[in-house]
């Protein structure tokens, strides 16, 4: 028996992007025991996943509070109550898909005798016992990922992103989307996200919402977190029509139930996005600042994507807040390319 932990507890999207590796694992370790250590507040993104034996709650936030309060005592309690709970599962290996000198440090704490992590600028390398590197530059979606399962040997097939939907949370989400007044078909649209130059812009989404009910029969559904309601609703006002904001109004499982359910998503690079491609609804991915992958395990998925000098800036924009690659993408491209993949589907049936 193998017992593997994996390390990956923050950023949604890349938790989607992440989570092929459970079949990969689960294929090549029937009888092994799998488990993904990450942040309580995105556990529901793999608490029903059939091929983990467990989901183990970290909390950065606590461990952050008690750092910046100056309660150092209390954080060494913290750290060694995990280093302790981890290392009663012995695990054999501790795989951190995040680089980052915290993730390093959780797979030390695991005790796991062969702990393999990305290389990356942040310290700590020192605390694994190999460090690998990304992989070659793919337009692949999960790209890395895959790569890491290829340095352990294993086949990654064909690395599609799952998530697993609990009946109560379908069943939660209908009766959201029911009490909003959505009826029939409804497109999901997800604007928005950690970083203001991935964003797109609230009057285009505004203009894309009545496009869609208009020319597609579809209903605009907008997600997002607690955060996001004031804009959430802005946009759904001037969308009119049938658009519904449901942003903050809904936790993140159902969130996901209602991604699943939906006909049509339109988004920017964020978890909710990249869900769309996990559950193979037609996707209409926009990207701008990031790098984007250009190939998914779905053919429902379309990237849209304009290559500028600058491009891509990640999180240092040099365009003093324009975002010419975002402005690049036009209304017109995204009801073009959510038109295609629905005539595609059409086809199909």
């Amino acid at each position: 028996m193998k017992r593997i932990l994996i390390i990956r507890p923050t950023a949604m999207g890349d938790i989607v992007m992440a989570s092929p590796m459970i079949e990969v694992l689960r294929r090549a370790y029937p009888e092994g025991h799998l488990a993904w250590l990450v942040d309580p507040g995105l556990a529901v993104l793999l608490r029903d996943h059939p091929g983990l034996d467990e989901v183990i709650p970290w909390s950065k936030a606590e461990w952050e509070k008690l750092l910046h309060g100056g309660r150092w005592l209390a954080l060494t309690r913290a750290v060694w109550r995990l280093a302790r709970e981890l290392r009663r599962r012995r695990f054999d290996l501790a795989l951190d898909v995040q680089g980052l000198a915290r993730s390093r440090l959780l797979a030390w704490l695991s005790g796991a005798r062969e702990r393999i992590g990305f290389t990356s600028k942040e310290p700590g390398g020192f605390l694994l016992t190999r460090l690998v590197s990304r992989g070659p530059d793919s337009d692949r979606m999960s790209s890395e990922y895959r790569y890491m399962m290829e340095i352990l040997g294993l086949d990654p097939g064909t690395f599609a992103p799952h998530l697993a939907v609990a009946e109560g949370d379908r069943q939660a989400a209908a009766a959201l989307l029911r009490d909003a007044g959505v009826v029939g078909d409804y497109a999901v649209l997800a604007p928005f996200t950690t970083r203001p130059q991935k964003h797109w812009f609230a009057d285009r989404w505004a203009v894309l919402a009545a496009r869609i009910e208009k020319d597609l029969g579809l209903s605009p559904v907008i997600l997002g977190g607690p955060g996001d309601a004031a804009a959430g609703e802005a946009i759904a006002r001037e969308g009119g029509g049938a658009t519904r904001s449901l942003a903050g109004r809904s936790p993140l499982a159902v969130s996901v139930a209602v991604v699943a359910g939906a006909t049509l998503v339109v988004g920017v690079d964020t978890g909710l996005t990249h869900m769309g491609s996990a559950f193979a609804r037609p996707t209409v991915a926009l990207f701008g600042a990031t790098c984007p992958y250009r190939e998914t395990p779905s053919p429902l998925t379309r990237v849209l994507y304009h290559y500028l000098p600058c491009s891509p800036c990640k999180r240092t924009p040099t365009c003093d807040g324009r975002y010419d690659c975002m402005v690049a993408l036009t209304v017109d491209d995204v009801t073009r390319a959510a038109s295609e993949l629905l005539r595609r589907v059409e086809a199909a049936r």
